[in-house]
């Protein structure tokens, strides 16, 4: 499939985001705490500074929200959404378990989102009505329509809505936990089939805007905690749940059996 202008410098960010991050990688790496959860590295910083100078050159009028510093204007068309490592936690206390994550959001909706391993260099890419893929493979979301021996990813536990009695209600019904990995990795397992589901509970968009687009270009749903479709994916949001959207409602129910907003 015939790549757009966008996805082809998203590629070019990607694979040198990778080639950053696999030398950097390491054991005893030096970290900084932007809060009490919040590493950051140098490699976050490098990689950062790169999206920044090339998307300022190549699009002037477009925006960049990043999480590690951005160049962003609420009046813009464009903008893209960047995430330099996603899962820092891991990268920085030498787990091969973190992404590089781009997308690009046109009025507030995504039309294009990467998200990039680069230790088993597989690159999810997904472009608005165009599907989605994993290093050029069509991918889509599985079909499982009971919650028994389901997987699902869960990330940032305990902002949006106290994730934990979600997670021990559902665990009683056979759902098998997974959480550490990179939020962007684990939508994008959704899209591939391989998770069912994936909750994050932030609100920053840089988290999320990625993992939206991969999962409904696979066949998927996405929402907020609530059910709702938020209106832009340039600013905060109330959490994500993606899904194969088989069991989207009966999760979005439990949720709000179990979990209150906080």
């Amino acid at each position: 499939m015939k790549q757009s202008t966008y996805m082809k410098t998203a590629v070019e960010l990607a694979e040198k985001a990778g080639v950053i991050m696999r030398k950097n990688f390491g054991l005893a790496m030096k970290k900084k705490w932007k809060d009490l959860r919040s590493p950051v590295t140098e490699t976050d910083l490098v990689i950062n500074d790169f999206v920044l100078k090339i998307i300022k050159k190549r699009f002037p009028g477009h925006s960049i929200l990043s999480e590690e510093g951005d160049d962003f204007n609420v009046e813009s068309e464009y903008v893209w959404v960047c995430d330099p490592v996603d899962g820092t936690h891991n990268f920085s206390h030498g787990i091969p378990t973190a992404t590089f994550g781009i997308a690009l959001v046109k009025n507030g909706q995504p039309i294009l989102s990467l998200v990039y391993d680069p230790f088993l260099k597989r690159m999810f890419t997904a472009e608005k009505g165009k599907g989605a893929y994993l290093n050029g493979k069509r991918i889509r979301v599985n079909k499982n329509a009971g919650l028994k021996k389901t997987v699902i990813g869960a990330g940032k536990t305990k902002k949006v809505r106290n994730l934990f009695p979600f997670m021990d209600h559902a665990y009683d019904f056979g759902v098998s936990f997974i959480t550490g990995l990179s939020i962007h990795y684990m939508c994008a397992l959704v899209a591939a089939g391989e998770f069912s589901a994936a909750f994050f509970g932030g609100t920053a968009a840089h988290d999320m805007v990625t993992g939206k687009l991969l999962v409904e270009e696979a066949g998927g749903k996405a929402t907020d905690f609530f059910g709702k479709i938020p209106e832009r994916y340039d600013r905060d949001m109330e959490g994500q749940l993606v899904s194969n959207g088989i069991l989207h409602e009966e999760l979005l129910s439990i949720l709000d059996d179990t979990s209150p907003r906080l």
